[in-house]
């Protein structure tokens, strides 16, 4: 399925990490919420319009591996699989 966000908007995979304690007890994705979330960008828009009508480009590409807010994407679902819908400004760092 092809999709194409618009604005400053961003498609994102969600990369699970398992955590575990030393101890060996792993931790379901509830116990950190303050903790920020690793994903794929795999598609994004064109990015915003500022006031003078010029277009804002993108600082992200598809293809980063991108650490985001917790609560700050959208989660949707298209043909069974889960994304997350969010703008530019929920993008916290890019993983280089």
């Amino acid at each position: 399925m092809n999709f194409k966000p618009l604005s400053n908007h961003i498609f994102i995979e969600p990369l699970g990490e398992e955590q575990v304690t030393k101890a060996g007890i792993v931790l379901p994705d509830t116990a950190e919420k303050e903790k920020p979330v690793k994903g794929k960008i795999i598609a994004i828009g064109p990015g915003k319009l500022n006031e003078k009508n010029e277009r804002i480009p993108m600082s992200v590409k598809v293809g980063d591996i991108v650490l985001f807010k917790k609560y700050g994407p959208d989660e949707i679902e298209l043909s069974g699989k889960k994304y997350l819908v969010g703008e530019e400004d929920d993008i916290l760092a890019i993983l280089e």
